[in-house]
């Protein structure tokens, strides 16, 4: 019996869902779980080898249709997400930023040929994608970006740079957002193309088995056939977020899963005043209140995913909740531990310092707060 299924949550997917979820938890068993925890010490996980095996089972770019990637349902999707991040944040990252933020943008604003020459290699894990929209001193205010595009000739050159970006240490493209005399463009930048320079960001406490850069752009010239034809204006990141998102609504269930199983486990054997202190009321009402939160932020992402038209509003609400929640079910379950809560022997606290990030990065909570307050009021806080 799953221990973790009280509430019959299986029995609420199809057969196809539930092998898609099956055949991610055994990879990830395999591929991941065994090392993370180097990883995680090191701060370097093997970024490429992990996305061609991602790859090799259809996890990239798996809800987008055509072009070599598995046109899998949002509930699919989810519950990947939900394996990938019940081993690591970080690598859940890796495959969110390289389907729901690269290749989507690609495959919903970019050209035919754009689509061909990228989307196949990327859904295979050969090019690995990274966004990059956030800059140093704009984070929850993209609009008032810094970086520049401007034509020259047939040409596009752009100048400025971007922040905190995931894969960007390892990636063979980037999308890249600018302003323009015609409004915020989308650009495909080849990581190679003169001008551009990437350092990544070191002394990270979270997300340390991901990869983080920042990008320079140095005046780096471009063919005109390099910007995203299908869209002008913040729509078109702002679109790529909520998809981005729409994961991390299930990837953080799988954090939250993987403490909750760890402290169960950690309950029934650990003995103190002569009894296992899963025996404790304390310990007991604790882990009854995190099951709840886990079951009800389950049913939430289940909801959302089963939308067929998912709002930004809905977004907000899950990833707001689920994250949220997700943290506080760690830092609680670290006290179940008590100091073995703080050993990297133990998932518990990587999952807490993961989270943190989670909780600020694609929104932080006060910006989804906002979204949520803009929707109910009618008022927009944000100007």
């Amino acid at each position: 019996m799953n221990t973790l299924d009280l509430l019959g949550l299986d029995d609420l997917h199809s057969d196809e869902e539930r092998q898609i979820r099956d055949v991610v938890r055994r990879l990830v068993d395999q591929r991941v779980r065994p090392f993370v925890r180097q990883w995680y010490e090191h701060g370097h996980a093997p970024i490429r080898e992990l996305a061609n095996e991602f790859g090799n089972i259809g996890l990239l770019g798996m809800h987008l249709e055509g072009y070599g990637c598995a046109g899998a349902s949002a509930v699919s999707y989810g519950l990947a997400c939900m394996e990938l991040e019940a081993a690591d944040s970080g690598v859940r990252s890796l495959v969110s930023v390289q389907g729901s933020l690269a290749m989507y943008a690609i495959w919903r604003y970019g050209s035919e040929e754009q689509k061909q020459q990228w989307l196949p290699g990327m859904a295979k894990g050969q090019y690995i994608g990274c966004f990059g929209l956030t800059e140093p001193d704009h984070g929850s205010d993209p609009a008032s970006m810094s970086t520049r595009a401007y034509r020259n000739g047939d040409d596009w050159v752009l100048h400025g740079g971007k922040m905190w970006i995931t894969n960007a240490p390892v990636a063979d493209l980037a999308v890249v957002w600018a302003r323009t005399e015609e409004g915020i463009r989308g650009f495909i930048v080849p990581m190679g193309t003169p001008g551009v320079s990437v350092r990544e960001i070191d002394n990270k406490l979270s997300l340390r088995a991901s990869s983080t850069g920042e990008i320079g752009l140095d005046d780096v010239r471009l063919p005109y056939d390099a910007v995203l034809p299908s869209i002008k204006g913040l729509k078109g990141p702002l679109s790529c977020l909520t998809e981005a998102r729409y994961g991390i609504i299930w990837g953080s269930l799988g954090a939250a899963r993987d403490c909750l199983e760890t402290a169960i486990d950690y309950a029934r054997t650990r003995t103190q005043f002569g009894r296992p202190i899963g025996g404790f009321q304390l310990t007991q009402a604790k882990l009854a209140d995190m099951s709840l939160e886990f079951f009800k932020g389950y049913l939430l992402a289940l909801h959302i995913g089963r939308q067929e038209h998912r709002t930004p509003e809905m977004v907000s609400a899950g990833k707001l909740n689920n994250v949220r929640e997700a943290l506080a079910i760690a830092r609680t379950c670290r006290t179940i531990l008590g100091a073995n809560g703080i050993s990297g022997e133990y998932p518990v606290l990587r999952h807490a310092n993961n989270l943190e990030s989670v909780l600020t990065y694609e929104g932080t909570s006060e910006i989804h707060q906002l979204v949520i307050g803009a929707k109910l009021t009618g008022l927009s806080a944000f100007s």
